[in-house]
């Protein structure tokens, strides 16, 4: 179990650039060595990258929710001139 979490703590040293994370060399050639090493890597990389992914998402909604919260938008208004002005621009390009 001591190995498992120190192999852990090795992967998410490299992936997290940590002061401590091996060179880049003796990474790459503990890779080449260790099929599982690189292929556990490469689990852990896609797990951070989703979790990122997901994090940016929820952020995205809060900050939505938050801006619609500050600024409401006025329903009806908008779209009918939108649409107005649209149809006036297409008859006056026509010609």
């Amino acid at each position: 179990m001591r190995s498992e979490l120190e192999r852990l703590q090795l992967i998410e040293q490299r992936l997290l650039r940590t002061p401590a994370a091996l060179p880049a060399e003796e990474w790459q050639l503990r890779q080449l060595f260790d099929g599982e090493l690189r292929a556990d890597a490469a689990a852990q990389w896609q797990l951070y990258r989703g979790l990122r992914q997901a994090g940016r998402h929820q952020l995205r909604q809060e900050l939505a929710a938050i801006h619609a919260g500050l600024y409401p938008r006025p329903f009806g208004w908008w779209p009918q001139q939108a649409h107005r002005l649209s149809g006036w621009l297409g008859w006056l390009f026509s010609f």
